[in-house]
């Protein structure tokens, strides 16, 4: 299934951007009269007609419209430290983006290796990952936030946080914790850089309502653990 986005839609028309243009006509060969697919980015999927199949400027005829299409029973916001080697954030980015997340956050701790992030590339990715995976929400790649001021921020219903917190700090299985969660909720879960968060962080983060969490014995790397967190709550929820 060939599937095109569009951030410019009018009552009646799509309008596709320069790339995906392109790509229409020029490498899946469309034209005016054929039917194609589009998704808006926000969860809306519509049959078109093409109208105009100009490589520059595709629009298409909007035929009928799907609402909450390849969607899923929660909102998801994944704040998770880059990755020394960007390649790993970028495939925690399409992996969480076909399984079903929200929003995702760079989070740069006290620990973390890589200091700098630029999100563009990742926004890329996030994009090609929804149309492939059949979705019609885009997340969105926010700009990189200093760990404290994330924790600090409030915003979800339900924060979890995956940090090993030596001692007497009691932590529960993500499973555990979401069996207790209802449908609709807005989830948050927080992933460390490969030297986790700081003890200071996590107790800030607990101060604040974090829920200490685990994701079974192995020590999982940070792209791996965010996944595997993603996975988890799409699992739950999409029974």
């Amino acid at each position: 299934m060939e599937i095109f986005y569009a951030h410019e839609i009018s009552a009646r028309e799509v309008f596709l951007d320069t790339d995906e243009s392109a790509h229409c006509v020029r490498v899946l060969r469309h034209r005016t009269g054929d039917e194609i697919t589009v998704v808006d980015g926000l969860g809306t999927m519509m049959r078109c007609r093409v109208t105009d199949d100009s490589p520059k400027g595709v629009s298409a005829e909007i035929l009928e419209s799907f609402p909450g299409w390849g969607g899923h029973p929660y909102s998801l916001t994944m704040a998770v430290c880059p990755t020394k080697n960007n390649d790993r954030f970028e495939w925690f980015v399409e992996k969480a983006t076909e399984v079903g997340v929200d929003r995702i956050v760079p989070v740069i701790g006290e620990r973390s290796e890589r200091r700098v992030f630029k999100p563009e590339r990742s926004r890329k990715i996030a994009l090609s990952a929804m149309k492939q995976s059949l979705k019609a929400c885009l997340p969105s790649v926010e700009e990189p936030i200093p760990v404290k001021d994330f924790i600090s921020f409030p915003y979800a219903e339900i924060k979890l946080i995956c940090y090993c917190f030596e001692g007497d700090t009691e932590r529960r299985s993500i499973e555990d914790v979401l069996r207790e969660v209802p449908e609709g909720s807005d989830i948050t879960v927080m992933i460390g850089p490969e030297g986790d968060f700081s003890p200071q962080e996590a107790q800030l983060a607990v101060e604040n309502g974090f829920i200490p969490v685990h994701l079974g014995p192995s020590r999982l790397r940070t792209e791996t653990a965010a996944v595997t967190a993603a996975t988890a709550v799409y699992l739950h929820f999409m029974k």
